[in-house]
This record gives structure tokens, C-alpha cells and sequence, in this order.
């Protein structure tokens, strides 16, 4: 059994979502942050399966004391139900006061200038979906590959107030590998794959890199892939500052991530390359890290 035992899905139910996406259309995104305090500390209090690795990220990884390690995972908790709520605003196309900054953005804008297409990696950090809305600055198709499990629970808690936006989902099939196909007739069409380089399902491709100095367990696909279609790659995280203040990251990796040996070797070097990125990140947002789940060995 892989120490990442994780199924797929993420926390949340589609009657959760409902609820938050009345309370945000009625009532305003005040009252739902509010609201999330109470449902934070009913985790805090209840949700032990998820205090457990959270814990051991503050305490062994980032060795923080005791009592405090208690508010950061409370503060985790209400940094990741603000996403989930941003990402129904968003979507939704409810008004807000969201404002936005945009680091590196040359990086993507060039990409699309070249169309050329390309691929970017990111981490179940921050908030991913408003990355991938944020992108449509550079007026390129987006493409985000996520699980089944959390792209059903999404859509059927949104469908009815999502608005037409240019991004696609390509949901991952273990069945037939499906989303390989449309992830290659997008690059194809010299359009943009987002995709997360930090999780996996059991059975995929995975190895073992040292992160934050512990031995944990990373995907390699999104690493080949790059490799493969030796397109664009870059790390893109969107990050929150303050409760309505986004800050959106834009990295390259160095050029000499092509030049191993074989593509393995190549998407290793890729893969250490974003665990080092990945690790800046989190120094800078602890708070901002959502897999409640063992990830170190």
C-alpha cells in the first residue's frame, strides 16, 4: 500500500457545495466566510482521519510547537473552505472585490504568442481553478485534468449557476486512459494542459524523492508527459494574500531538464526541480497545503 492513499476525491460533498452556493448568492461572500469559521472548527474537532497528516506536516515536517500546530490546522481548514467558496464566485460569475497579481506572467504570455502550446504544473496548493480561470488573460484554451471523483462533485453541485468560460475538463479514465488521447489532440492543437504534479491513485506510475528532507511519493506522469511532447513547462500556483486578494506565480524551470539521458532520467530531473519550487511555496503559505492524506513515507 503506497503511503499517498489517496482515492481520488477530496473533501466536500455536493450538498455541502449547495449550501455554500446559496449562501453566496443570497447572502454575500461575508457571511459565508463566517459560516466556514464554525464548519472549521467542527474539523478541528471531529475530522481526525485528515488531523492526523496535517499535524505531521506542521509538527515533523515544518517542526512547529504543539500548541501552534493546532491553529495552523485550523487556519488549513479555513484557508481551503475560502477556496472551494472562491472557486463557486468565480465560476458562478458572482460579483465580487477580488483583486489579483500576476507574477511572471511573461512566461505564459510568450507561450501563447508562440502558439506553441504547452503544459502547466501545479500542486493541491492554494486554488487551482482560479489559476485556470485566471488564464484566460492570455487568451489561449485551457485544459484541466482532474479525477472523476472531484470533477462529479463539482458539476453537480454548479452546474446550474456555472457560466461558459474557455477551459475544458479532461477527466482522468483508468479504465481505457482515455484523457491521454485528449490531453495529446489538445497539445495538438497547440493548447494549454494544467495539471497537478503532486498526487496520484494507486497503480500509476510513482517514485520516491526526498521533500523537505522526508522520503514522500510523487507522480511521474505529468513529468513524462512534459518530456514526451517537449512542449513549453511551468509551475503555476494561485495563492491567497488576504480574503480577497489573489497572487498568481508563474515559473520556468531551468533549461537543462531536457538533457538527460533517457525520458525517465529527463522527468526525474523535471519532477526534483518542481519539489524544490513546490518547497519554496510552502514555506511562504503553510496554511495553503490541501492533501489530508499520509503523503510522506
Amino acid at each position: 500500500m503506497s503511503s499517498n492513499n489517496w482515492e481520488g476525491k477530496s473533501k466536500g460533498s455536493a450538498l455541502g457545495y449547495k449550501i455554500f452556493i446559496y449562501t453566496l448568492k443570497f447572502l454575500g461572500v461575508g457571511f459565508a466566510y463566517f459560516l466556514l469559521r464554525f464548519v472549521s472548527l467542527y474539523y478541528v474537532f471531529f475530522s481526525w482521519k485528515s488531523n492526523k497528516p496535517l499535524k505531521f506536516y506542521y509538527q515533523k515536517v515544518l517542526a512547529v510547537s504543539s500548541i501552534r500546530t493546532w491553529w495552523l490546522v485550523y487556519q488549513n481548514y479555513y484557508n481551503f473552505g475560502q477556496t472551494l467558496l472562491d472557486k463557486i464566485v468565480v465560476m458562478a460569475g458572482i460579483k465580487t472585490k477580488f483583486s489579483f497579481d500576476f507574477e511572471n506572467e511573461f512566461h505564459l504570455r510568450e507561450m501563447a504568442e508562440h502558439g506553441k502550446g504547452g503544459i502547466l504544473i501545479s500542486a493541491h496548493i492554494g486554488n487551482w481553478e482560479i489559476a485556470g480561470h485566471l488564464l484566460e488573460r492570455i487568451q489561449q484554451r485551457i485544459n484541466i485534468v482532474m479525477y472523476d471523483a472531484e470533477h462529479e462533485k463539482i458539476k453537480a453541485a454548479i452546474s446550474n449557476v456555472v457560466k461558459e468560460k474557455n477551459f475544458n475538463i479532461i477527466v482522468v479514465n483508468e479504465q481505457n486512459f482515455s484523457h491521454i488521447y485528449a490531453i495529446s489532440e489538445a497539445l495538438d492543437r497547440n493548447e494549454i494542459i494544467c495539471i497537478h504534479g503532486d498526487r496520484f491513485v494507486e497503480g500509476s506510475k510513482s517514485v520516491i524523492k526526498p521533500f523537505f528532507g522526508k522520503p514522500a511519493e510523487f507522480p511521474l506522469g505529468p513529468y513524462f508527459l512534459a518530456v514526451q511532447y517537449n512542449v513549453p513547462v511551468y509551475f503555476v500556483y494561485a495563492m491567497k494574500d488576504t480574503s480577497t486578494h489573489y497572487h498568481l506565480f508563474a515559473y520556468a524551470p531551468k533549461s537543462g531538464w531536457n538533457q538527460g539521458k533517457n525520458k525517465r532520467e529527463r522527468a526525474e530531473i523535471l519532477l526534483e526541480e518542481y519539489i524544490v519550487n513546490l518547497e519554496k511555496m510552502l514555506l511562504k503559505y503553510p496554511t495553503q497545503w490541501y492533501n489530508f492524506y499520509k503523503f510522506w513515507k
